[in-house]
């Protein structure tokens, strides 16, 4: 990762990439500097451990994977609003091989997991259980909505990184344009009205 561009995106966020940080440049808690999550996304839920063990089961019988990319699949299913982490995904791969139900290969230094024949049996017979257990994870933002935010969170890195490397004049400029690019929001909602 660019790290010119990480730290402003990381002081933006609250020093998480999904913009789910606890806090944003100002301090605020929740959705960047929004102070929260906003009010239409509905409460988030928290993953179980089941559900980790789960998605692992789920995503190897597709394919193997390593742990980086089940940790990524997981985000991308559940379009950011899930991801396990590390101390989550590793105890739950060294389980399931405790389980016999996955098997490690070792490759360029790297373990990848692929379902065992025992593995692949208890898929084909919990299939409930582990089918596309991150839908529990997403939350009730419309599309629309969820690219707008991501939009604005992209905003928020480019005027982090202009408080980071920008000119006097360059900030002075991201200021107006900010204000206008405010104002003009506040009118589209007025129109509306």
């Amino acid at each position: 990762m660019n790290t010119t561009f990480d730290a402003p995106w990381r002081a933006w966020t609250g020093g998480r990439r999904g913009g789910h940080g606890r806090g944003g440049p100002w301090g605020l808690p929740g959705f960047g500097p929004f102070g929260g999550p906003p009010p239409w996304a509905g409460a988030r839920s928290k993953a179980r451990r089941g559900d980790v063990r789960a998605a692992i089961l789920a995503l190897l019988s597709e394919e193997s994977r390593n742990g980086y990319q089940l940790i990524q699949e997981i985000e991308e299913r559940s379009a950011g609003e899930w991801r396990p982490s590390p101390g989550a995904v590793y105890p739950a791969l060294q389980q399931l091989a405790d389980e016999g139900l996955i098997e490690a290969e070792e490759q360029e230094g790297r373990k990848t997991f692929r379902l065992s024949e025992a593995g692949r049996s208890y898929v084909e017979q919990h299939a409930d259980e582990v089918n596309a257990p991150w839908d529990a994870m997403t939350s009730d933002v419309r599309d629309d909505v969820r690219d707008l935010f991501s939009t604005a969170a992209r905003t928020g890195a480019a005027v982090m990184q202009i408080v980071h490397t920008g000119t006097e004049s360059q900030v002075a400029e991201a200021k107006q344009i900010l204000a206008e690019t405010r104002r003009r929001l506040y009118h589209l909602l007025a129109e509306d009205e």
